[in-house]
């Protein structure tokens, strides 16, 4: 498996993990034509984020196109003036459900880890997850990850 930054190509794909992302933990049905688009601005501004891919080793003779993404991660950035430091959200976790249990999130969340603590002013790795998946808390804390005193609010103001 190689971990590395998503590309304009891999924009299908991650646009697919996301819905079926918001299926499998909220039972939400994503719009497809929006997520598209959101992925794509993504990618083409890395000042929005940043999404890794997990995806199959090479083999002699193979492109690019015959590798399969197995897994993704998605790195949007939040500043804290308390901390004088960068906090990385990690977003739009999803393994292909074939590829579960094998070590794919571990070595993506390793990954970002690695350039976070390379990184001078990146102060901590946050993630926010549906309360009930008790499957992604387990993950989560099996790589060291607390949960926080902090609550989520949104107000949405597109509708």
């Amino acid at each position: 498996m190689t971990i590395r930054p998503a590309a304009p190509r891999d924009t299908t794909i991650i646009a697919d993990y996301n819905i079926r992302l918001a299926w499998e933990t909220e039972r939400l049905a994503l719009p497809p034509a929006t997520i598209q688009a959101g992925v794509a601005a993504l990618l083409e501004d890395h000042t929005k984020g940043l999404y890794f891919v997990a995806e199959t080793d090479a083999e002699p003779g193979m492109t690019a196109a015959d590798l399969e993404v197995l897994g993704q991660l998605m790195i949007t950035y939040e500043w804290s003036d308390w901390r004088n430091g960068m906090i990385w959200w990690i977003q739009s976790v999803y393994v292909r459900e074939s590829a579960r249990g094998q070590g794919i999130f571990k070595a993506l969340f390793r990954h970002v880890e690695d350039l976070a603590r390379a990184e001078t002013g990146v102060c901590a790795l946050r993630l926010y997850m549906e309360q009930d998946n008790a499957t992604a808390r387990r993950a989560y804390e099996n790589l060291g990850m607390h949960q926080t005193h902090y609550q989520v609010f949104e107000y949405d103001l597109r509708g």
